[in-house]
């Protein structure tokens, strides 16, 4: 960030992103009604400039465009640019992201629109260099020919400003309506086969991207179907991904993506969304597996996440970035010298071994600590080691190169806390705490939990999307609904607490006032008391997070075994039915509303243990039905005298029975007689 110059608008912002741009001679506008009328004012159009705080483009393209005089006296005397944080306006980026992919067939950010001063576009692409060069024309080009066409020949710019959004808008909220059917679940299995990476694990060709959805999707698979090759393509990416340079083998944590199909060399950002969904699914894994590696996994991407990403009042950081010093991957990245001026020779050697150390480096002449060639039992056996000493002498090795990296100058850390991926967050700790009975972890999903519900809401309720630097800011949007819903319904799972319940049944009634589309059903993404563009879109692909409308649907399924409500089963059969035809039409693409498809068409047992908290046999009762991995096994805890009849029906009339703790189990759509003593349970789960 250049500081030479007076501050711009963007000095009042509290985004990260924003306030990076806050010194380039640009006179930047945020999105603002300000910006847009000063364009219809002074005739000129508007260039949109999106992308997010951890974006390396986006800091090569300010570097060479944003804080040149020459560019900035271009867009200053012929545009009114405006700078947006995809991450604070996911409304604005997804419908300016679909067109440029409608318009060049790719995106990605930086994302760059030209748009008339009524928000409608007519120029979309992603990264410029400054000046033409290597076949990709420069930004200086681009707006001196787009300059003259808007003042010379306005006609030709309403008229493709009138084709795509003829085209384009309708598209973006449309839905492609068809019937569910289970068979999509074997179809979508066997894309999956023929995408799979069966050396490295993952699926498809470089880049890969972790998309733990995808093995959310077969581990349940696996479960309702038997069929191992499911569990095997799990484990392997799992393994592989963990082996490699995409996991910070020093501090921990996974990076957004590999650049190679090996996994070895990332693009250096973390994500908070990432870590959750990872987290959650390593969690799941070692559910189905027993495979302690897995548990482990789970620990350290929490040891990250509480150490780096956790604000001192409970919510969690959304992203670090992949650059420090003007570097990308700087921080990350290690010679063999430094290793031995750390560990000493002897371990040193042991350490540059292990981990790919090399003299020649595997990434710009230094070397991304991974085990991808030498897994660790392989490295024992090969040094005439046990496999535990190994782990003991490394382990020790990587809390010291822990601690000297610290020494270094760290990524920028974004800062803000989003509503939707805290979401995410609250669901992977509150799992982690039911699964590897840790209460740290489920003491920090509470802590998120009430940061969002004290700092995030509106006085009327209302959820908001960013907070940050003493401000909350933006109507929440279809995600932060439907990822916080998921968060406190694993934190129900987790503590059998009511009011849990009963703040997911509360969110999910407003998201469905706010968000449902009466005419066609699904959910739009921004409510229906958002901000007015030019498109309101819907939408059901799973990216790098699923989407609003997938785990809302999973969501709804869920809420409806836990409480008996029938209107939200009919709501998720509405909600899938109203994209069942693209669903049809790819399913791997949209690997959570399988999930809700699975659990719709399967076999689910629900179970009420009623008893006092507290007592021996009720917990004994709540280990026997919780115990392994149970996807599709809901429970609830109905203690005396407690309110949870008032939210599920499920629970009402299911008490004690002769003052003793019992369990009610259903299967099936039948109930079985209740239960009082443990054989008996064991007998009735068989």
């Amino acid at each position: 960030m250049t500081t030479k110059h007076k501050p711009n608008r963007l000095a009042n912002e509290k985004s990260p992103y924003l306030l990076q741009h806050a010194y380039n001679p640009v006179d930047w506008f945020p999105w603002s009604d300000e910006a847009f009328e000063k364009a219809k004012r002074e005739n000129k159009p508007i260039f949109l400039s999106i992308g997010y705080s951890t974006c390396h483009w986006c800091h090569v393209m300010e570097h060479e465009s944003f804080e040149d005089e020459e560019v900035a006296a271009l867009l200053n005397e012929h545009f009114i640019s405006i700078k947006v944080d995809r991450e604070e306006r996911p409304d604005v980026d997804h419908i300016y992201m679909t067109v440029c992919q409608a318009m060049t067939g790719h995106g990605g950010w930086p994302l760059t629109v030209v748009m008339t001063p009524e928000k409608k576009p007519f120029f979309a692409g992603t990264y410029f260099p400054k000046e033409t060069k290597w076949g990709r024309t420069g930004l200086m080009d681009i707006l001196r020919t787009l300059s003259a066409i808007w003042t010379q020949d306005r006609a030709r710019i309403e008229n493709r400003v009138d084709h795509i959004h003829r085209t384009l808008a309708p598209h973006m909220s449309r839905t492609d309506k068809g019937t569910i059917h289970p068979e999509m679940l074997t179809q979508a299995y066997q894309h999956y086969v023929r995408l799979f990476d069966p050396e490295y694990g993952g699926f498809g060709d470089a880049p890969k991207f972790p998309t733990p959805h995808n093995l959310l999707f077969l581990l349940r698979h696996w479960h309702l179907t038997g069929e191992q090759h499911a569990l095997a393509m799990v484990e392997k990416t799992l393994d592989s991904m963990h082996r490699g340079g995409i996991y910070d083998h020093i501090g921990y944590g996974f990076a957004r993506y590999s650049v190679d199909r090996e996994w070895l060399v990332p693009h250096f950002e973390k994500m908070l969304y990432d870590n959750a969904l990872l987290a959650y699914t390593y969690l799941e894994a070692f559910q189905a597996t027993g495979n302690s590696r897995y548990a482990a996994v789970a620990r350290e991407i929490f040891t990250y996440v509480l150490r780096d990403m956790t604000d001192p009042e409970g919510g969690f950081y959304s992203a670090e970035d992949a650059d420090s010093e003007g570097e990308e991957g700087k921080f990350y990245v290690w010679t063999p010298e430094e290793i031995r001026e750390v560990l000493g020779e002897e371990v040193g050697e042991l350490f540059c071994q292990a981990y790919d150390i090399t003299p020649q480096g595997n990434f710009e002449g230094h070397s991304i600590p991974n085990l991808i060639n030498t897994p660790l039992e392989r490295f024992a056996a090969r040094i005439g080691k046990e496999p535990e000493q190994v782990r003991a002498l490394l382990q020790g090795a990587r809390e010291k190169l822990f601690h000297h990296r610290e020494k270094r100058i760290h990524p920028g850390k974004d800062d803000k806390i989003l509503t939707a991926w805290n979401g995410l967050m609250i669901a992977a700790l509150a799992k982690g705490g039911r699964v590897l009975g840790e209460p740290a972890y489920t003491e920090a999903a509470r802590r998120a939990v009430q940061f969002v519900m004290n700092k995030l809401r509106n006085p009327d309720g209302r959820l908001l999307a960013r907070y940050r630097d003493g401000e909350a800011a933006y109507l929440g949007y279809v995600d932060d609904y439907a990822f916080l819903i998921w968060g406190l319904t694993e934190l129900y799972d987790t503590t059998y607490e009511e009011p849990y319940l009963r703040q997911a049944l509360e969110l999910n009634d407003d998201l469905l006032r706010l968000f449902w589309d009466e005419q066609d059903g699904g959910l739009f993404f921004y409510g229906s008391d958002g901000e007015r563009l030019i498109a309101r879109p819907k939408e059901i692909y799973d990216g790098a997070t699923p989407s609003g409308n997938g785990v809302s649907a999973y969501n709804f399924l869920r809420l409806y075994q836990l409480t008996g409500r029938t209107d939200l089963r009919e709501k998720a059969e509405q909600l899938l039915e109203a994209f069942a035809g693209g669903i049809r039409h790819y399913p791997p693409g949209y690997s959570f509303s399988l999930q809700a498809i699975q659990l719709a068409s399967s076999p689910v047992r629900q179970v009420v243990v009623a008893g006092p908290r507290d007592d021996e046999r009720t917990q004994a009762f709540l280990a026997q039905v919780t115990n392994g991995y149970q996807p599709f096994t809901f429970v609830l805890l109905h203690e005396p005298d407690s309110p949870l009849p008032e939210v599920s029906d499920i629970a009402r009339d299911k008490g004690m029975r002769e003052g003793m703790p019992t369990v009610y189990v259903c299967e099936n759509f039948a109930c079985q007689a209740p239960v009082t003593d443990l054989e008996g349970l064991a007998e009735m789960l068989r």
